[in-house]
């Protein structure tokens, strides 16, 4: 639109141009940027090289995408209402850069991050539609390695046991996804650094109004200080009645009716080192028996040089299924290039006690947009 100004001023007919189309003009290009301003494009690519053998696996080499954090893009926007009040949408889909497919595996959900709209008031804010659970939440928030899939063992612990992959002989893990289809969740306006928020899924099947999803969590921030509790209950994975299906391995995982995760979390910034703790409880009940699992993590980041050191340790124990221990300790070194992109090198173990062990090492390069 600018540029069509130009040209005008400058053809020799400028001196017949009138005021007031020079105003439609700049104002059709004003009114073209306002709208754009609304909406964002945002997102990150992380690729790493290195290798990986799962326990009870044997060793691969790859380049692979997600080593410090999956990689995605994504649309947000918002539109004032006034009074306080704002209409808001968000639109986020995974990919993986290493063979130009969308999705974290084959068959993912194409807005499987995020897919939502909503209101935002002063009195909190109601989303609906794919949210991310408040369970992966507090667990990201509350280990130095965040959301890291390859080398986080708090991500191992929670989400890489039951009905994922790799398939382990395991009863331990959370049933689900980090993100609950057909979900609607209420957040509360921060209150000194303390917030909650709730959530609902449905199985959206006649008949079925029985199968849920729901959770609860609180979040506090104060100066160095950080904390967080949640809990979640499950009695259905994709669609009503399919946990009950879900092998892993083992008979004590066929006929799962439930699942009950309570987690709580904490964090302590000196500076100069930052701790991390988080303690999680979850009871299983299925046709068969029920069961529970113990799993405790601690972790540090150090400031080292222009970069961070991240050490982390998770241990679970489950008492009435399997009655197996499962041991992930990591070790990185993550040196920012500039505020947007950094680079990575880390090293995980991991072992189950009826397994051989596993372990992962590589390093990467991760760029934010």
């Amino acid at each position: 639109m600018i540029t069509a100004v130009s040209r005008a001023l400058r053809s020799p007919l400028r001196t017949t141009l009138k005021a007031g189309a020079i105003a439609a003009v700049l104002a059709a290009a004003s009114s073209s940027a306002f709208a754009q301003s609304s909406v964002q494009l945002y997102g990150q690519v992380d690729e790493w090289v290195g290798a990986t053998r799962f326990p009870g696996s044997q060793t691969a080499w790859n380049v692979s995408g997600g080593g410090m954090s999956t990689s995605y893009w994504g649309l947000k926007g918002s539109e004032d209402l006034g009074g306080g009040f704002k209409a808001i949408f968000t639109l986020e889909s995974f990919f993986r850069a290493q063979n130009g497919q969308y999705g974290r595996f084959a068959g993912d959900t194409f807005f499987a991050r995020n897919s939502y709209v909503g209101i935002e008031s002063p009195y909190g804010t109601v989303t609906a539609g794919r949210l991310t659970t408040q369970l992966f939440v507090s667990t990201i928030l509350f280990n130095p390695f965040i959301d890291s899939y390859t080398f986080s063992p708090m991500v191992y612990h929670v989400y890489l046991g039951l009905s994922t992959f790799p398939t382990y002989t395991t009863d331990q893990g959370v049933v689900g996804d980090s993100g609950w289809n057909n979900a609607i969740q209420y957040s509360t306006p921060n209150f000194n650094g303390l917030s909650g928020s709730v959530m609902y899924a449905l199985g959206n099947t006649a008949g079925e109004n029985g199968k849920k999803k729901w959770s609860a969590q609180a979040l506090y921030f104060n100066g160095p200080f950080a904390a967080t509790a949640v809990y979640q209950y499950v009695n259905f994975n994709n669609s009503p009645g399919d946990i009950g299906s879900i092998v892993s391995g083992d008979t004590t995982v066929v006929g799962l009716r439930s699942q009950g995760v309570a987690q709580v979390g904490l964090s302590y910034d000196l500076k100069y080192v930052k701790f991390f703790g988080q303690y999680m409880y979850t009871n299983n009940n299925s046709d068969i028996n029920s069961w529970h699992v113990n799993t405790a993590q601690g972790g540090v980041s150090v400031p080292v040089g222009p970069g961070t050191v991240m050490a982390s340790y998770a241990y679970s124990r489950d008492t009435g299924g399997l009655n197996q221990t499962h041991n992930t300790a990591a070790l990185g070194y993550d040196y920012p290039l500039s505020k947007r992109t950094d680079l990575y090198a880390a090293y995980m173990y991991d072992h189950y006690d009826n397994l051989s062990t596993g372990m992962t090492y590589g390093v990467g390069l991760r760029a934010k947009f």
